[in-house]
């Protein structure tokens, strides 16, 4: 699930959506657009395996969880580097 696994597809790992999400996290953007954002760019590259909002909830509570994301003021943005 968060690794490529022989039952998870690696365009489907968590580590995988975090690190595409994470690419087009250029400036603070809301949740819905970072989804969106997510949607074209694996449409755009051809990726054919399906991933649902839940899905990609994981895969941003995990960026969270590793301290690479935050979410203030509605917003979600990358964390600031310490």
């Amino acid at each position: 699930m968060i690794t490529p696994t022989k039952g998870v597809r690696p365009e489907r790992s968590l580590l995988y959506l975090g690190g595409q999400i994470l690419a087009d996290l250029d400036e603070p953007t809301t949740v819905s657009a970072a989804w969106e954002a997510l949607a074209g760019r694996r449409e755009r590259e051809g990726q054919d395996a399906t991933i649902t909002f839940d899905w990609f909830i994981l895969a941003l509570d995990l960026l969270r969880a590793l301290g690479t994301v935050r979410l203030r003021d509605g917003l979600l943005a990358k964390a600031d580097k310490r």
